[in-house]
């Protein structure tokens, strides 16, 4: 399997090689289209040039006066009346003529051998050193008639114009090539450091740096793969900790259990001993029972939007129903309960938002302290509703509150002491408001009490 490198350095040599061909064909066409019949015309106004000064000069020594012209660039043949050849300047490659064509020139016809040369790719037309690739003019010279045929002298006119491209031509493929290759080595580059940082990945290090400053397209995927990778390494350690955490969480009612079944088949005891033992057992079971409940909702509302049903209800009416339900544990508690809560309809699943009161209503219980008071209010805006909690409790840490959603965590043994949780309602209330596109946020200080306050947006 040939590697990107090798794919992107041949792909672009080949482009390279392609479009030179390509350049060369077009170039080749435009000169038999336009250039070759430009230069036919040209050469017989240079080729009558000639033959009007030597008619006009009968004095002037035509072999001496063709010597010269050759030696400027052009190649020259003489037919004089009786159809014998002179030649001057270099000699041609090919001698060829036709005498029906030679016949003609005496005879008064200009010869356009350029424009008629047959096409050929090289722009044969222009390079070919033929005899019938000239010009062919008519002139008569002391009263006889005689044909002049000429073409520049190649050679002689672009020898050195010819080495130049060449070598031009040469060193532009050359170093094209060579740029080709280290520029795709370039390019390549990031992608090799992308493929091993990938590896690295999947056999779980996530830990990978890439050095790739590149502001292109590459850079931003190298960016956002060191984002992913680091996203992954917290996505690894918090899938450890909450096994540990749901490890830890059945493993310790379920000991509790197994401990207190054993006492429960010792003889000897006692009716209130009995008794307190199986409240023990039916606490835990009830513990691991919400525990089950929890992970399975969570693991459900993690799983699919689908999982929310929203319909219209009346929100503050939910509300109120639930601070009704709650009274006993107030009272039981000794805490103090004011709230604001106007009617309000809202468009959302009312089961799920209902858990997210019930949590927040319930931590606020909880570790509320003796005496204290809990304030909810119902905020009816035009695009949103917001609803907010707030107790006299024991109160969190700026580093507990940034945690505190996180599953299976939870504060210090003082917040759990009074009611055992299972660290995972106020996870299943982020998520819920997450579904319904709102946001949670949390304020605390330690010893003077916790404000959570929800926004949800409305939707018609």
């Amino acid at each position: 399997m040939r590697s990107i490198y090798s794919k992107l350095a041949l792909t672009s040599i080949g482009i390279i090689l392609v479009s030179a061909l390509l350049g060369f064909y077009i170039a080749n066409a435009y000169y038999h289209e336009s250039i070759k019949p430009l230069n036919d015309e040209k050469n017989v106004r240079i080729a009558q040039a000639m033959t009007a000064f030597l008619e006009e000069h009968g004095e002037v020594q035509l072999d001496s006066y063709l010597a010269n012209v050759a030696a400027v660039g052009y190649q020259i043949c003489l037919v004089d009346g009786n159809g014998a050849e002179r030649y001057f300047g270099a000699a041609f490659k090919d001698k060829r003529l036709d005498e029906p064509i030679k016949r003609r020139v005496l005879a008064g016809e200009v010869y356009h051998g350029m424009r008629e040369f047959p096409k050929k790719t090289f722009m044969t037309g222009f390079f070919a050193n033929e005899l019938r690739n000239t010009i062919g003019a008519p002139f008569t010279y002391n009263g006889t008639p005689h044909a002049i045929f000429i073409r520049p002298d190649i050679k002689l006119l672009f020898s050195e114009i010819h080495t130049l491209l060449g070598w031009m031509i040469a060193i532009m493929l050359v170093v094209s090539i060579a740029l080709v290759i280290v520029s795709s080595k370039f390019l390549v580059s990031p992608i090799v450091k992308l493929t091993e940082a990938t590896r690295e990945v999947k056999n779980g290090r996530f830990a990978v740096k890439l050095d790739i400053t590149r502001n292109d397209e590459i850079g931003v995927l190298a960016r956002s793969f060191e984002e992913m990778s680091m996203r992954l390494s917290q996505l690894d350690a918090m899938r450890t900790e909450f096994v540990s955490n749901v490890s830890h969480d059945f493993q310790s009612p379920l000991l509790n259990i197994q401990g207190y079944t054993q006492l429960l088949a010792q003889e000897g005891l006692s009716a209130e001993e009995r008794a307190q033992y199986i409240a023990v057992i039916r606490e835990e079971t009830d513990r691991l029972s919400l525990l089950t409940k929890q992970l399975l909702l969570l693991t459900s509302l993690d799983k699919e939007e689908s999982y929310c049903r929203p319909e219209r209800f009346e929100l503050g009416r939910q509300m109120t129903e639930l601070v009704r339900k709650s009274l006993w544990l107030l009272e039981e508690k000794g805490l103090a309960l004011t709230y604001t809560i106007p009617d309000v309809s809202f468009y959302g699943d009312p089961a799920l938002l209902y858990n997210v009161w019930e949590n927040l209503l319930t931590n606020a219980i909880k570790y509320n302290k003796e005496n204290g008071t809990i304030t909810i209010v119902l905020t009816d805006e035009p695009a949103r509703v917001v609803v907010e909690f707030r107790d006299t409790g024991i109160g969190m840490t700026d580093q507990e509150a940034k945690r505190v959603f996180d599953r299976f965590y939870r504060a210090d043994a003082s917040r759990s002491r009074a009611i055992p949780g299972t660290g995972l309602g106020l996870s299943i209330v982020s998520r819920i408001v997450e579904l319904h596109r709102g946001t949670i946020a949390v304020s605390s200080r330690p010893g003077e009490g916790t404000s959570f306050v929800v926004t949800l947006p409305k939707k018609d």
